[in-house]
Protein backbone atom coordinates (compact mmCIF):
# COMPACT_ATOMS: atom_id res chain seq x y z
CA UNK A 1 0.00 0.00 0.00
CA UNK A 2 1.41 3.65 -1.07
CA UNK A 3 1.88 5.64 2.25
CA UNK A 4 0.17 9.31 2.14
CA UNK A 5 3.53 11.03 2.92
CA UNK A 6 5.39 9.73 -0.28
CA UNK A 7 2.41 11.09 -2.39
CA UNK A 8 2.40 14.54 -1.22
CA UNK A 9 5.26 15.68 -3.03
CA UNK A 10 3.81 17.10 -6.71
CA UNK A 11 4.96 19.89 -9.28
CA UNK A 12 4.58 20.13 -12.64
CA UNK A 13 6.05 23.45 -14.12
CA UNK A 14 6.22 22.79 -17.71
CA UNK A 15 5.31 19.55 -20.33
CA UNK A 16 8.73 18.98 -20.78
CA UNK A 17 10.89 18.15 -17.84
CA UNK A 18 11.90 14.40 -16.18
CA UNK A 19 8.28 12.98 -16.01
CA UNK A 20 8.53 11.14 -12.48
CA UNK A 21 4.79 10.49 -11.26
CA UNK A 22 1.81 9.84 -13.88
CA UNK A 23 -1.71 8.82 -13.56
CA UNK A 24 -2.89 6.62 -16.33
CA UNK A 25 -6.28 4.20 -16.65
CA UNK A 26 -6.26 1.04 -18.70
CA UNK A 27 -8.76 1.03 -21.38
CA UNK A 28 -10.55 -1.80 -20.37
CA UNK A 29 -14.30 -0.92 -21.24
CA UNK A 30 -12.45 1.68 -24.34
CA UNK A 31 -15.17 1.84 -27.26
CA UNK A 32 -16.48 5.24 -29.69
CA UNK A 33 -20.27 5.62 -28.36
CA UNK A 34 -20.77 8.83 -29.77
CA UNK A 35 -18.67 10.09 -32.06
CA UNK A 36 -16.69 13.34 -30.69
CA UNK A 37 -14.27 14.03 -33.19
CA UNK A 38 -13.17 13.64 -36.82
CA UNK A 39 -10.72 10.84 -35.70
CA UNK A 40 -13.94 8.92 -34.32
CA UNK A 41 -16.33 9.22 -36.82
CA UNK A 42 -13.72 7.62 -39.22
CA UNK A 43 -13.37 4.42 -36.97
CA UNK A 44 -16.72 4.31 -35.48
CA UNK A 45 -17.58 0.81 -37.84
CA UNK A 46 -14.82 -0.91 -37.05
CA UNK A 47 -14.70 0.83 -33.27
CA UNK A 48 -11.68 -0.76 -30.55
CA UNK A 49 -10.50 -4.11 -30.45
CA UNK A 50 -9.94 -3.64 -26.24
CA UNK A 51 -7.92 -7.17 -26.01
CA UNK A 52 -5.63 -4.66 -28.60
CA UNK A 53 -6.01 -1.72 -26.97
CA UNK A 54 -5.22 -2.90 -23.16
CA UNK A 55 -2.25 -4.93 -24.71
CA UNK A 56 -0.85 -1.98 -26.55
CA UNK A 57 -1.48 0.16 -22.84
CA UNK A 58 0.59 -2.54 -21.08
CA UNK A 59 3.37 -1.58 -23.44
CA UNK A 60 3.17 2.05 -22.95
CA UNK A 61 2.90 1.15 -19.11
CA UNK A 62 6.45 -0.57 -19.46
CA UNK A 63 7.87 2.32 -21.50
CA UNK A 64 7.00 4.81 -18.72
CA UNK A 65 8.64 2.74 -15.92
CA UNK A 66 11.49 1.85 -18.32
CA UNK A 67 12.22 5.37 -18.33
CA UNK A 68 11.92 6.11 -14.61
CA UNK A 69 8.09 6.94 -14.34
CA UNK A 70 6.23 6.09 -11.37
CA UNK A 71 3.20 4.57 -12.51
CA UNK A 72 -0.37 4.79 -10.69
CA UNK A 73 -3.24 2.73 -12.27
CA UNK A 74 -6.58 4.59 -11.73
CA UNK A 75 -9.76 1.91 -11.80
CA UNK A 76 -11.32 1.71 -15.03
CA UNK A 77 -15.14 1.84 -14.66
CA UNK A 78 -17.70 -0.15 -17.54
CA UNK A 79 -19.78 3.23 -18.13
CA UNK A 80 -16.75 5.26 -18.79
CA UNK A 81 -15.45 4.53 -22.42
CA UNK A 82 -12.96 7.34 -22.58
CA UNK A 83 -11.57 6.72 -19.23
CA UNK A 84 -8.36 5.89 -21.07
CA UNK A 85 -7.50 9.64 -21.02
CA UNK A 86 -6.62 10.89 -18.31
CA UNK A 87 -5.02 13.68 -19.12
CA UNK A 88 -8.58 15.24 -19.49
CA UNK A 89 -9.87 14.88 -15.93
CA UNK A 90 -7.23 17.41 -14.47
CA UNK A 91 -3.64 18.79 -14.79
CA UNK A 92 -1.07 20.04 -12.86
CA UNK A 93 0.64 23.25 -12.30
CA UNK A 94 3.47 23.51 -9.52
CA UNK A 95 2.36 21.92 -6.46
CA UNK A 96 -1.71 21.64 -7.38
CA UNK A 97 -3.64 19.26 -9.23
CA UNK A 98 -6.62 21.28 -10.43
CA UNK A 99 -9.86 18.71 -11.06
CA UNK A 100 -11.60 19.77 -14.17
CA UNK A 101 -15.00 20.16 -14.82
CA UNK A 102 -16.14 18.10 -18.21
CA UNK A 103 -17.44 19.07 -21.25
CA UNK A 104 -19.33 16.10 -21.97
CA UNK A 105 -22.01 14.67 -20.29
CA UNK A 106 -20.53 11.29 -21.17
CA UNK A 107 -17.26 12.02 -19.58
CA UNK A 108 -19.11 12.99 -15.90
CA UNK A 109 -17.76 11.79 -13.02
CA UNK A 110 -14.62 10.40 -14.43
CA UNK A 111 -13.14 13.40 -12.41
CA UNK A 112 -14.56 12.08 -9.18
CA UNK A 113 -12.34 8.85 -9.28
CA UNK A 114 -9.50 11.42 -9.37
CA UNK A 115 -10.64 13.52 -6.55
CA UNK A 116 -11.07 10.25 -4.78
CA UNK A 117 -7.85 8.80 -5.30
CA UNK A 118 -6.31 12.38 -4.58
CA UNK A 119 -8.00 13.10 -1.08
CA UNK A 120 -7.00 9.50 0.17
CA UNK A 121 -3.26 10.43 -0.92
CA UNK A 122 -3.49 13.20 0.65
CA UNK A 123 -2.43 15.60 -2.04
CA UNK A 124 -3.49 19.14 -2.63
CA UNK A 125 -6.15 19.68 -5.38
CA UNK A 126 -8.60 22.18 -6.14
CA UNK A 127 -11.84 21.78 -8.70
CA UNK A 128 -12.69 24.36 -11.64
CA UNK A 129 -16.38 25.12 -10.62
CA UNK A 130 -17.14 26.74 -13.71
CA UNK A 131 -18.22 24.42 -16.88
CA UNK A 132 -16.01 23.73 -18.48
CA UNK A 133 -12.45 22.82 -18.67
CA UNK A 134 -10.40 19.52 -19.80
CA UNK A 135 -6.61 19.03 -19.27
CA UNK A 136 -6.61 18.43 -22.98
CA UNK A 137 -6.74 21.83 -23.87
CA UNK A 138 -4.39 23.03 -20.83
CA UNK A 139 -0.05 23.57 -21.66
CA UNK A 140 1.95 24.72 -19.06
CA UNK A 141 5.34 26.14 -19.66
CA UNK A 142 6.76 27.67 -16.56
CA UNK A 143 4.59 31.18 -15.44
CA UNK A 144 2.50 30.67 -18.92
CA UNK A 145 -0.57 29.03 -19.09
CA UNK A 146 -1.90 28.38 -22.70
CA UNK A 147 -5.60 27.04 -22.11
CA UNK A 148 -7.24 26.11 -25.94
CA UNK A 149 -10.59 27.30 -26.56
CA UNK A 150 -13.14 24.59 -27.46
CA UNK A 151 -15.88 22.71 -27.62
CA UNK A 152 -14.92 21.63 -23.97
CA UNK A 153 -13.48 24.59 -22.55
CA UNK A 154 -15.39 27.81 -22.05
CA UNK A 155 -13.51 31.16 -21.64
CA UNK A 156 -15.49 31.21 -18.55
CA UNK A 157 -14.04 28.37 -16.87
CA UNK A 158 -10.15 29.84 -18.50
CA UNK A 159 -11.29 33.09 -15.93
CA UNK A 160 -11.52 30.80 -13.07
CA UNK A 161 -8.52 29.21 -13.65
CA UNK A 162 -6.59 32.94 -14.24
CA UNK A 163 -7.84 33.68 -10.83
CA UNK A 164 -6.62 30.99 -8.81
CA UNK A 165 -3.11 31.35 -10.61
CA UNK A 166 -2.36 34.93 -9.76
CA UNK A 167 1.07 34.52 -10.13
CA UNK A 168 0.90 32.77 -13.87
CA UNK A 169 -0.05 34.72 -16.72
CA UNK A 170 -3.43 31.92 -18.73
CA UNK A 171 -3.49 32.45 -21.99
CA UNK A 172 -6.73 31.87 -23.85
CA UNK A 173 -5.97 29.97 -27.10
CA UNK A 174 -9.03 29.98 -29.68
CA UNK A 175 -8.74 27.18 -32.49
CA UNK A 176 -10.72 25.23 -35.56
CA UNK A 177 -12.90 24.09 -33.72
CA UNK A 178 -13.91 20.45 -35.60
CA UNK A 179 -10.49 19.34 -33.25
CA UNK A 180 -11.07 18.27 -29.67
CA UNK A 181 -8.36 19.42 -27.79
CA UNK A 182 -5.33 21.90 -27.72
CA UNK A 183 -2.83 18.90 -27.18
CA UNK A 184 -4.02 17.51 -31.13
CA UNK A 185 -2.89 20.79 -32.78
CA UNK A 186 -0.34 22.56 -30.27
CA UNK A 187 2.77 20.84 -27.70
CA UNK A 188 5.75 22.14 -25.77
CA UNK A 189 8.96 19.76 -26.32
CA UNK A 190 11.73 21.92 -24.42
CA UNK A 191 11.75 25.51 -23.57
CA UNK A 192 12.28 27.05 -26.93
CA UNK A 193 10.89 24.40 -29.15
CA UNK A 194 7.05 23.44 -29.72
CA UNK A 195 5.08 21.31 -32.57
CA UNK A 196 2.31 22.21 -33.98
CA UNK A 197 -0.35 22.27 -36.73
CA UNK A 198 -0.75 25.41 -37.95
CA UNK A 199 -3.76 25.06 -40.18
CA UNK A 200 -5.78 25.28 -37.10
CA UNK A 201 -5.38 28.69 -35.90
CA UNK A 202 -5.28 32.10 -36.71
CA UNK A 203 -1.97 33.92 -37.91
CA UNK A 204 -2.12 35.95 -35.31
CA UNK A 205 -2.11 33.00 -32.70
CA UNK A 206 0.68 31.27 -34.75
CA UNK A 207 2.48 34.74 -34.43
CA UNK A 208 1.95 34.63 -30.96
CA UNK A 209 3.36 31.09 -30.43
CA UNK A 210 6.47 31.89 -32.66
CA UNK A 211 7.29 34.92 -30.04
CA UNK A 212 7.82 31.72 -27.91
CA UNK A 213 9.23 29.17 -29.17
CA UNK A 214 10.27 27.57 -32.54
CA UNK A 215 7.29 26.15 -34.12
CA UNK A 216 7.72 22.60 -35.90
CA UNK A 217 5.14 22.19 -38.19
CA UNK A 218 3.15 18.60 -38.57
CA UNK A 219 1.43 17.92 -41.37
CA UNK A 220 -1.96 17.11 -42.43
CA UNK A 221 -1.87 13.38 -42.60
CA UNK A 222 -0.04 12.87 -39.63
CA UNK A 223 -1.85 15.68 -37.35
CA UNK A 224 -4.64 12.97 -38.47
CA UNK A 225 -2.89 10.69 -36.29
CA UNK A 226 -1.88 12.60 -33.41
CA UNK A 227 1.67 13.55 -34.63
CA UNK A 228 1.71 16.68 -31.90
CA UNK A 229 0.28 14.63 -29.04
CA UNK A 230 3.88 13.26 -27.97
CA UNK A 231 4.68 12.83 -23.97
CA UNK A 232 7.94 13.97 -23.16
CA UNK A 233 9.80 12.17 -20.73
CA UNK A 234 12.39 14.06 -19.98
CA UNK A 235 15.97 14.97 -21.28
CA UNK A 236 15.00 15.72 -24.73
CA UNK A 237 13.84 12.03 -24.98
CA UNK A 238 9.45 11.14 -25.83
CA UNK A 239 7.25 8.86 -26.63
CA UNK A 240 5.72 8.96 -30.59
CA UNK A 241 3.55 6.50 -33.19
CA UNK A 242 5.58 4.94 -35.75
CA UNK A 243 3.36 5.81 -38.34
CA UNK A 244 4.20 9.53 -37.92
CA UNK A 245 7.02 9.39 -39.63
CA UNK A 246 7.83 12.74 -40.53
CA UNK A 247 7.67 14.30 -37.19
CA UNK A 248 9.88 11.66 -35.78
CA UNK A 249 12.30 12.55 -38.24
CA UNK A 250 12.54 15.68 -38.04
CA UNK A 251 12.56 15.26 -34.11
CA UNK A 252 15.28 12.69 -34.28
CA UNK A 253 17.47 15.64 -36.48
CA UNK A 254 17.09 18.43 -33.69
CA UNK A 255 19.04 16.20 -31.09
CA UNK A 256 15.65 14.31 -29.38
CA UNK A 257 15.41 10.82 -28.54
CA UNK A 258 12.32 9.01 -29.89
CA UNK A 259 10.69 6.02 -28.77
CA UNK A 260 8.07 4.53 -30.96
CA UNK A 261 5.65 2.40 -29.65
CA UNK A 262 2.60 1.35 -31.51
CA UNK A 263 -1.01 2.48 -29.39
CA UNK A 264 -2.26 2.39 -32.84
CA UNK A 265 -5.73 1.15 -31.22
CA UNK A 266 -5.75 3.74 -28.61
CA UNK A 267 -5.69 6.30 -30.84
CA UNK A 268 -9.10 5.51 -32.86
CA UNK A 269 -10.53 7.83 -30.22
CA UNK A 270 -9.14 10.22 -30.63
CA UNK A 271 -5.74 10.90 -28.19
CA UNK A 272 -2.26 9.26 -28.29
CA UNK A 273 0.46 9.55 -25.68
CA UNK A 274 -0.41 12.88 -23.89
CA UNK A 275 -3.99 12.28 -23.58
CA UNK A 276 -3.41 8.61 -22.02
CA UNK A 277 -1.21 10.26 -19.32
CA UNK A 278 -2.01 13.16 -16.44
CA UNK A 279 1.41 13.91 -15.13
CA UNK A 280 1.63 14.61 -11.37
CA UNK A 281 5.44 15.22 -10.81
CA UNK A 282 8.15 16.35 -12.96
CA UNK A 283 11.34 16.94 -12.25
Amino acid sequence: MESKESNQVISCTNEYDRLERVLVCPPAFMKIEEPINETQKHFLDENINQEKAMEQHRNFIQALHSNGADVVQLPPINHFPEQVFTRDIGFTIDDTVFISTMGTKMRNGEEVVLQDWLEEMGIKHEKIETFAIEGGDVIVDGSIVWVGVSSRTTEEAIAELQSNLPEHKVIPVPFDSQFLHLDCLFNIISSDEALIYSKAFSKETVERFAEHYTLIEVNDGEQFTMGPNVLSLGDRTMLSLPVNKEINKELKLMGYKVIELDISEIIKSGGSFRCCSLPIKRG
